[in-house]
């Protein structure tokens, strides 16, 4: 599912991914390549990329790059990319979503994080090094290693955001190497005319009743909020495609998963400008862009390649454009003066997005109820197929699939399902294929973590079960992230409180006895948009929580070579009834909208304690009373009783011991105080 490279940074320095530890020898398995034999061994999934590579090199050489970065994004910083914009994917045969190739004229290299590592080393030929790390400061040393002095580095400015841009000057500075941009993708010339045509598809409006409120109504908030601001900017840049999408309640089908369209957008103060393929625009879509023409309401339409040259144009004017610069890309921002820039990490689009309405949590809440209903109804044909030998990971995937898109208003997956059995779980983002996939089996943990993308909301979840006899490792470690994902649903914490700040609340029963997971907590999620909604999550780049923010709640623990533990749910930011009240401001909590069970074969209720025992109990309250009359209004019979059996109250008797509870409430008082110290800082 993923994110930009700076994000997976974070996760390797803050839980200590060993990115220096060896990695596991390839020589005893066949499912990774071994490029120490004579020849090579490669397995069936690896990507021969020797003629490939000669013709990046060949265009390299006729422009005079002796080394050429090649990133994971696309010209909007997309997290899902087209497959015309996956030019890393083409080049390497690597495809997960976070990685960053350089080529030079007899050298190659990719580095990816932690979470890809296996997958890089399924994927990739021995034309590749692999890098386990993404610090750009490891690809400057490896570029100046390789590059002789006075050679020219080069990228793309469009597929770059300013901050990396940034730190790919610094890595090279004064290192007798230069970083040009240049405009021609190079990766582009060497794909030739086999790289995928533009998106054709209509770009078409939301109907009323899927929508928050009028673009009209956006629009005017982010006016409002421009006028407010001490710099007064005279116009705000939209770079993001989430962002144009939601201000214009627009949608289309140019990434996949994601229901956005290419587009930019220039708002003023007195116009609009949305720079797009117009043809693709429905007639009802034009209708309301239109609608309120002529006037500081009406939208012009603009060919989508005219973005760059518009904005330069506007900034020779006595102007200030507001914009956001994780998904402003340094080839736009390059043709704006820097006194005539007001910079924030997120656009005010971006930050309005984020913080639902009460019309958008209802759509989010009735989206997870239906949603719910699919998950229930996979869960139990899986208790039904798998003991008969009928399911791998490939078709339980599809299936899920097709039982989601039964559902009303379904718009199909909102990512590419992470179906995963036995030691495949252990890989926290593995998908998949037709090529390679294991079969389900009583005796080994499976992982589903899939979603759905509704007209009135996206969603995402994730389980994890077992038919069979779990090992104790096995039940201890899901009870514990259990136990993690209920701490930080309950948690009640003060108003402008940071993510990062509590997101170890999901870790303490981990860490209690020395376990841990090496990916982040959780992300927000869209009305219809991203199942990766930024900025609101746990991470430290992400703004304080708000009532009305969407996050999940993930906690996991991997078991490299064994099993994999995930238990995801999407929450809500609300407001919480305390006893008292300190401040002007009440306290906030969340309230879980994802409905569905978990795996009670894998829960160690001595582990619990009474409270998170009374969390359980009412929460499969929840569930019963807001899944159970859809499954009948669906006339899902069977689907019902087995909710009903699966969300039988657990009793409080086999809550862990007053002394247990006890000596946990002891070993939480420092931690405790540490994120007090935190949320003053």
């Amino acid at each position: 599912m993923h994110l930009p490279q700076w994000i997976a940074a974070w996760v390797l320095l803050l839980h200590g991914c060993a990115a220096d530890q060896p990695p596991q020898a390839a020589s005893t398995r066949t499912d990774v390549r071994n490029c120490s034999t004579d020849p090579p061994y490669l397995p069936p999934t690896a990507t021969n990329t020797t003629a490939r590579l000669a013709a990046l090199r060949g265009t390299m050489q006729a422009h005079g790059i002796h080394a050429y970065i090649v990133p994971s994004t696309d010209a909007h910083l997309s997290e899902y990319i087209a497959e015309r914009d996956s030019r890393l994917g083409w080049l390497t045969g690597f495809t997960g979503s976070a990685g960053t190739g350089v080529v030079t004229q007899d050298k190659a290299a990719l580095w990816t994080d932690s979470r890809y590592w296996t997958q890089a080393e399924r994927q990739l030929d021995c034309n590749w090094e692999l890098q386990r790390t993404t610090w750009i400061e490891s690809i400057g040393l490896w570029i100046v290693e390789a590059v002789p002095v006075g050679g020219n580095i080069s990228l793309d400015p469009f597929l770059f955001s300013i901050d990396t841009w940034n730190s790919y000057s610094q890595a090279l500075h004064s290192s007798g190497r230069t970083l040009l941009p240049i405009e021609t993708n190079l990766v582009d010339q060497a794909w030739g005319d086999q790289r995928p045509p533009p998106p054709s598809s209509e770009i078409y409006s939301l109907p009323a009743a899927f929508t928050g409120s009028s673009w009209q109504e956006k629009v005017a908030g982010i006016r409002q909020q421009m006028e407010q601001h001490v710099r007064q900017p005279t116009a705000v840049l939209l770079s993001g495609l989430e962002e144009t999408a939601w201000l214009f309640n627009l949608r289309g089908d140019d990434i996949p998963y994601t229901p956005v369209f290419y587009s930019y957008t220039l708002l003023t103060n007195t116009s609009i400008s949305l720079f797009v393929d117009k043809l693709r625009l429905t007639a009802a879509a034009q209708l309301s862009l239109w609608a309120d023409c002529p006037g500081p309401l009406c939208v012009e339409l603009q060919d989508y390649g005219q973005a760059r040259d518009h904005l330069r144009l506007y900034a020779h004017g006595n102007v200030t454009i507001w914009l956001g610069t994780q998904y402003t890309t340094y080839g736009l921002y390059g043709v704006i003066p820097q006194e005539k820039l007001l910079e924030d990490s997120y656009s005010p689009v971006m930050l309005a997005k984020a913080v639902k309405n009460v019309k958008e949590q209802e759509m989010l809440r009735a989206a997870h109820v239906r949603d719910a209903v699919a998950v229930i109804q996979y869960l139990l044909w899986l208790e039904k197929m798998v003991p008969q030998g009928q399911v791998d990971e490939f078709s339980g995937a599809q299936h899920i699939d097709t039982l989601r898109q039964a559902q009303e208003h379904s718009h199909g997956p909102s990512f590419q399902s992470i179906s995963a059995s036995g030691l495949n779980a252990a890989l926290a983002h593995y998908s998949p294929s037709n090529r390679s996939s294991r079969k389900l089996s009583v005796d080994e943990m499976y992982l589903l973590d899939s979603g759905g993308q509704y007209l009135d909301g996206t969603t995402d979840i994730t389980r994890t079960v077992h038919w069979g006899v779990p090992t104790p490792l096995q039940k201890e470690a899901y009870t514990r992230v259990l136990m993690g994902n209920i701490d930080l649903s309950r948690l009640v914490f003060p108003p402008n409180t940071a993510g990062r700040v509590v997101e170890s609340f999901a870790r303490r029963a981990l860490w209690d006895v020395g376990l841990n997971y090496g990916h982040g907590t959780g992300h927000g999620i869209g009305n219809f948009l991203s199942v990766h909604e930024w900025p609101v999550g746990f991470q430290s780049n992400n703004v304080p929580l708000t009532a009305g923010m969407f996050t999940s709640i993930e906690p996991g623990y991997y078991q490299d070579g064994e099993f994999g533990i995930r238990i995801e749910d999407v929450a809500l930011v609300v407001e919480a009834h305390t006893k008292h009240q300190s401040g002007e401001e009440p306290f906030l909590t969340f309230e879980v909208v994802s409905l569905v069970p978990y795996d009670r074969n894998l829960i160690d209720l001595s582990l619990l304690s009474p409270e998170q025992i009374r969390y359980l109990n009412t929460y499969y309250e929840t569930i019963r009373a807001r899944v159970g009359p859809e499954l009948q209004r669906q006339q899902l019979e069977e689907e019902y009783h087995w909710l009903q059996r699966s969300t039988e109250p657990f009793p409080l008797g086999s809550a862990a011991t007053t002394a247990t509870a006890t000596t946990g409430m002891l070993a939480l008082t420092p931690f405790l105080s540490t994120l007090l110290i935190g949320l003053q800082a």
